[in-house]
């Protein structure tokens, strides 16, 4: 089975992160995610995100380092996530391909059903704030 690539932003702002839930028609709908979508053929990750937040949300992004990476089998398509910083430059969030946004702590993601393929990216972003020493060098 062909692998899929996929990115994914993990947008902070004001302590708090950027998460979306896809819309009920679609594959996984109802699921929270980190809002990115499918590289096209001779795209980076980066160029993806961008391109994508732009479609997605209509807001300019600019894309920072690489967090983690997962491959999920989701049974009729194997997806490789790849999860990204991105900082938000401006624009209004509008919902085309959610029904759903929030910006949620850390502390608060147990509160969500994420889509499997995003759970290594949330345990990844949880982890610098387990102790403050991590904390300081990541800031």
């Amino acid at each position: 089975m062909k692998i899929i690539d996929v990115t994914a932003a993990v947008i902070e702002r004001d302590g708090k992160i950027l998460i979306a839930r896809r819309a009920a028609a679609k594959h996984l709908g109802g699921k929270w995610e980190f809002p990115g979508g499918k590289l096209e053929p001779g795209e980076t990750p980066e160029a993806c995100l961008v391109r994508e937040l732009e479609e997605e949300f209509g807001v300019k992004t600019e894309i920072g380092k690489f967090i983690a990476e997962n491959i999920f089998d989701y049974g009729t398509r194997t997806i490789r996530l790849l999860g990204y910083e991105v900082k938000y430059i401006s624009g209004d969030f509008k919902l085309n391909d959610h029904d759903e946004i929030a910006w949620i702590t850390r502390n608060e993601f147990k509160n969500y059903d994420f889509a499997p393929a995003d759970l290594p990216i949330v345990a990844a972003i949880k982890a610098p704030t387990t102790s403050k020493a991590a904390g300081a060098a990541v800031a």
